[in-house]
């Protein structure tokens, strides 16, 4: 595949911490997303400063039925390294048979989400539905780290509801052999409202040896600084505010990002998407980047569907390149 990269502005200066035996260059991570962490935005955010690559998570049933589906999630290429691949399910034993296929396929970490909140996953006792079950947690690190090759982490929330056990996961992971913890400060019923609690990822650094990667309103740089004094986390988990500013982890506030470097961020996303998806499926699938890049939650409706329509992706960037032009913060 070729491929054009964005210049990396930070570059790492010795590890920060490890994972197991492997070095982790840097302190704040792209946190995994369905639907956004794919390889196009992974590998423009891994190279903008993100310590590591988390995949998409995969469904351990998925992974076994031999459906084409997790291939395409679980892509990676070198430049990523280290990547860690995140699984889910409910079941100890499936989850070890997938993790066994696809460490075939080279990660250097697997990761098991248990940190979903969204009804259809916890419901069924996967996500964040595992942590209801310390038991079945503690079976299932127990088999991966005996049968895998690679460091075995993990995701957690805070727990189900207000009566959370987060201090208990992360010990029963640190216990089973798990190589670090990754914990976003609110439960499952909370899913994104109100304010992540902080408190308590500094609760989980305290308690365990393991790294501690804490997640959750984490938006602008200082925010960066201020979750690590306040919590002394390892690193630094980004999800939704490195969507509108994957320039984050180079060390930029969304309104410091040079007009250029927005510009060429989106022509290389947009080129690597239809490299990867194709043509059509490409395009599609950038709009909702393009929407977060250029800032066009603020155009009425019909301005956005207008913008954003069908078009070759020569004429598309053009169009992209005036409209920034005209909104530009």
């Amino acid at each position: 595949m070729t491929e054009t990269r964005t210049p990396t502005l930070r570059e790492p200066q010795g590890s920060a911490f490890f994972v197991r035996d492997i070095p982790i260059y840097g302190d704040t991570i792209l946190a995994p997303m369905d639907g956004y962490s794919d390889w196009p935005f992974r590998s423009i955010c891994r190279a903008l400063g993100s310590a590591m690559s988390y995949t998409e998570f995969v469904k351990v049933e998925k992974i076994l039925s031999r459906s084409k589906e997790p291939a395409k999630r679980l892509y990676y290429e070198d430049a990523e390294r280290p990547v860690t691949f995140q699984i889910y399910g409910d079941d100890p034993d499936l989850i070890l048979k997938a993790a066994l296929v696809v460490e075939k396929w080279k990660p250097d970490i697997i990761d098991i989400n248990m940190g979903c909140p969204a009804k259809s996953i916890a419901d069924r006792g996967a996500g964040v539905g595992m942590m209801p079950s310390p038991l079945r947690i503690a079976r299932t690190f127990r088999m991966l780290v005996k049968a895998l090759k690679v460091p075995v982490t993990g995701k957690i929330r805070l727990g189900w509801d207000k009566n959370k056990n987060y201090k208990l996961i992360a010990r029963v992971v640190e216990e089973e052999g798990g190589s670090l913890i990754a914990i976003h400060g609110r439960t499952k019923e909370q899913r994104y409202a109100g304010n992540a609690d902080w408190d308590a990822i500094a609760e989980v650094k305290a308690a365990v040896s393991l790294p501690v990667v804490g997640s959750g309103d984490v938006r602008t740089v200082a925010d960066i600084q201020r979750m690590k004094s306040h919590t002394h986390c390892d690193a630094v988990m980004i999800g939704r505010g490195a969507i509108a500013n994957p320039w984050i982890f180079a060390g930029y506030d969304r309104e410091q990002v040079p007009h250029e470097l927005v510009m060429e961020t989106i022509h290389e996303h947009l080129q690597k998407s239809v490299q990867f998806y194709g043509e059509e499926d490409g395009q599609r699938l950038f709009r909702k980047y393009a929407v977060q890049y250029l800032l066009l939650k603020t155009l009425d409706r019909n301005a956005r569907k207008e913008i954003l329509k069908e078009r070759p992706s020569g004429e598309f960037l053009e169009m992209l390149s005036q409209v920034y032009a005209m909104t530009a913060i």
